[in-house]
């Protein structure tokens, strides 16, 4: 499985940005893929995932009403769409994917340690 993240840029404060993030090689349907962020100078920190079936999944509170996961498994790529962007939200944002959903792993799709794959990361800066 190879992850392919992309859409981040430069915005200016109260802009959007929708980062993509493309699965090659993603053949299981009960996976889950998560996004995570890395401000500078800060450590990784989990934003939400969302499950390949469908269902419910977990965010961090920071993202209510301002970020929006979601998937299309006909184009094997997940988006979170980002509102209302912050100069806080700037930092690179990271997918990462782990090709099963068991009751152990959905209780820890928050840490990073869960996923089996990363894709490069991609920066999203905003200005104030």
């Amino acid at each position: 499985v190879q992850l392919q993240a992309s859409g981040g840029g430069l915005v200016q404060a109260g802009g959007s940005l929708r980062l993509s993030c493309a699965a090659s090689g993603w053949r299981f349907s009960n996976g889950v893929v998560g996004w995570f962020r890395q401000a500078p100078g800060k450590d990784r920190a989990f934003v939400a995932a969302v499950r390949w079936s469908g269902g419910s999944a977990p965010s961090a509170d920071f993202v209510k009403g301002r970020f929006t996961i979601s998937r299309d498994k006909s184009k094997n790529t997940a988006y979170l769409q980002i509102n209302s962007l912050k100069p806080e939200d700037t930092a690179v944002y990271y997918c990462a994917a782990v090709d099963r959903s068991n009751r152990q792993i959905f209780s820890q799709l928050a840490l990073a340690s869960t996923y089996d794959y990363w894709g490069q990361g991609t920066l999203v800066t905003v200005s104030s």
